[in-house]
């Protein structure tokens, strides 16, 4: 069957997202709303429950004299108080400004202080040591509300007290958070965004009201998800990918739970059972490494059967897509298999997932394809924080894998100078917040988004990203290299893998850095004679230098000849967030990560 592309709902859009949560309220009053952990248990809350408790929020705001678009910052990790926080801050007209709780002091004032946040909800004492330290630089903050931690009844305040003031402001003012919110207009802001930039300041990108209402009602009309349906929700609510999952939310009425705990994922999966959840490729490439290596750990006859398994499984699911017939001593062992492994694997992630939806960086085809055999859909996305996250995707009814799918029913996709991808729609954002010359550089003057992203549309419309224009690079031979190609295949291969990065512009030759995953590689030591070892040690010993050696020699089996890693080296750290790397959403910042290591690349030339 294929994939809705009616755009008709675009007509009927809700008019903000302050209508858009209160209508769902009224519609869903007793059906779960959200769930989230309370020690090691899981509370849960209705939209009735979620919808007073937001009202009294949103009153408090308005009682501290929060205007029309005025910002309202919120300085916290993904969960449920972020949700709350945000939501009261729809409803009483404001408009959102995210902080990752990652982001130094120093930053944090910056984007405090370059959107004029009149209010900042802050996780715990660590965030509101940052606000603290850079108080002269937020002359515009009248108060911070903590989430959890200590508060002085003055400047820092609790989500509690901010209730209470609501309850008196509701008092006196009863209907008030209704007509607030029948008065936004969907042009109005409702979010800014300020991107990681790799170079310089972020930049803040101004969202609007009909943006997100229109990205939900876009997903709802694909009639995909339900309000049956249950997601896991751990991605940062500071990046638009999450934020476009609670629009989603709101349009369809599924539950919630919110977790945004990285290394309670997969724990989480299996105690949730979600029907589905939005994910960045790393956590992907991580639970297929860690399932394949505690595989080959255990050896023998168990490692047989898995490697069979998957064998059979890649060959039956590319004979299903190609529209061929199965034989039927194929159709016997993929049976046998589903029951012995796939099962197995399916279980991990709670038994129920209908499909994942990767988004933020490229997901490999061929780790696609191997979730896809165990029974594992993985529905690949495209969009960026300047579009309000979702610009295509692929469709459990109409996908291609490799692909990032078809534009948002509603929404125009081309391609237009130099293969650059190029986005119109309700979704576009309005532009970089104080910064008009940037905002001309991206929008052209017909309301096309320049994504700055290579990539072709096939004759079905399905969108495929070759990297970004400013990554790719010519070798001193005038060869086009495309290194997020080669880096996902790379990854693909060895399970070790945490980062893999090409570099070779205007050289001869093409090299690599490499990291290794911190977890499998624990687990390489301890089958190794290595445990205990430190990290650094492990890493820089012969033994992983030749396990990795061998799989770049896979890899260049697979690559054209002026595209072959030729050089390579392993560093003695993984890259993170906290050491400036990688950005919030787990992208590699390549710039920095080629400034830090200069001598290291130069030396491969030498």
């Amino acid at each position: 069957m294929p994939a809705n592309r009616d755009a008709s709902f675009v007509d009927n859009l809700a008019q903000n997202v302050a209508v858009l949560f209160l209508d769902r309220v009224e519609t869903s009053p007793q059906a779960e709303a959200f769930r989230f952990p309370v020690g090691e248990a899981w509370e849960s809350v209705t939209w009735k429950q979620a919808g007073e408790r937001v009202s009294r929020l949103a009153a408090g705001l308005l009682s501290l004299g929060l205007t029309s678009e005025q910002r309202v910052g919120i300085a916290s990790g993904t969960r449920y108080e972020w949700i709350l926080a945000d939501l009261a801050v729809m409803c009483a007209g404001g408009a959102t400004t995210t902080v990752y709780p990652t982001t130094n002091a120093e930053d944090t004032a910056y984007i405090v202080g370059d959107a004029e946040c009149q209010v900042v909800f802050a996780e715990d004492d660590e965030q509101v040591a940052k606000l603290t330290e850079e108080k002269s630089q937020i002359p515009t903050v009248k108060k911070v509300v903590v989430f959890d931690g200590t508060t002085d009844g003055d400047w820092l305040i609790g989500l509690d007290d901010l209730e209470k003031l609501g309850e008196a402001y509701l008092a006196e003012h009863p209907g008030v958070i209704e007509e607030t919110a029948t008065s936004i207009a969907p042009d109005a802001l409702a979010t800014l965004i300020y991107t990681s930039g790799t170079t310089g300041k972020p930049k803040g990108v101004r969202l609007l009201h009909r943006g997100w209402v229109y990205e939900g009602a876009a997903i709802k009309s694909q009639n995909i998800l339900h309000e049956d349906d249950l997601q896991f929700l751990w991605l940062p609510m500071a990046h638009s990918f999450g934020k476009v999952l609670l629009s989603t939310q709101l349009a369809c009425g599924f539950a919630t739970a919110i977790d945004g705990r990285v290394e309670k994922i997969v724990d989480n999966l299996g105690v949730v059972k979600p029907t589905f959840m939005g994910a960045a490729p790393r956590i992907f490439e991580k639970a297929h490494a860690r399932i394949v290596t505690m595989t080959a750990s255990e050896g023998g006859a168990k490692e047989k059967i898995f490697q069979q398994a998957f064998k059979v499984g890649i060959e039956v699911d590319k004979r299903k897509r190609e529209g061929k017939s199965i034989p039927l001593g194929l159709k016997i062992q993929h049976g046998l298999f589903d029951k012995l492994v796939f099962s197995k694997v399916r279980e991990r992630f709670g038994g129920r997932v209908k499909f994942f939806i990767s988004g933020s960086a490229a997901l490999n085809a061929e780790i696609a394809e191997w979730f896809h055999a165990a029974g594992i859909l993985i529905l690949e996305g495209y969009g960026m924080t300047e579009n309000s996250a979702g610009a295509t995707v692929n469709h459990p009814d109409e996908y291609k894998m490799g692909t990032v799918g078809q534009a948002f029913p509603g929404s125009e996709v081309r391609i237009g100078e130099g293969g650059e991808v190029q986005l119109r729609g309700p979704h576009i954002m309005a532009g970089y917040h104080n910064l008009p010359d940037k905002t001309a550089e991206t929008l052209t003057e017909d309301g096309w988004l320049r994504t700055g992203d290579k990539g072709e549309i096939d004759a079905d419309g399905f969108l495929t990203i070759t990297g970004r224009i400013k990554e790719l690079f010519k070798t001193s031979g005038g060869k086009y290299v495309a290194p997020p190609a080669i880096e996902s295949k790379f990854k693909a291969l060895c399970p070790y893998a945490s980062q893999f990065m090409v570099f070779g512009a205007e050289r001869n030759f093409v090299v690599a850095l490499v990291t290794l995953d911190p977890d499998a590689m624990a687990g390489w030591a301890e089958e190794n004679g290595m445990s205990g070892k430190s990290y650094t040690e492990i890493v820089q010993s012969q033994p992983v230098k030749d396990m990795v050696a061998g799989y770049v020699e896979q890899l260049n089996a697979k690559l054209n000849r002026w595209e072959t890693i030729k050089k390579w080296e392993i560093l003695d750290h993984d890259l993170t967030i906290e050491s400036g790397e990688l950005t919030p959403s787990m992208k590699v910042k390549r710039a920095v990560v080629e400034g830090n290591n200069k001598d290291l690349i130069d030396s491969f030339y030498g």
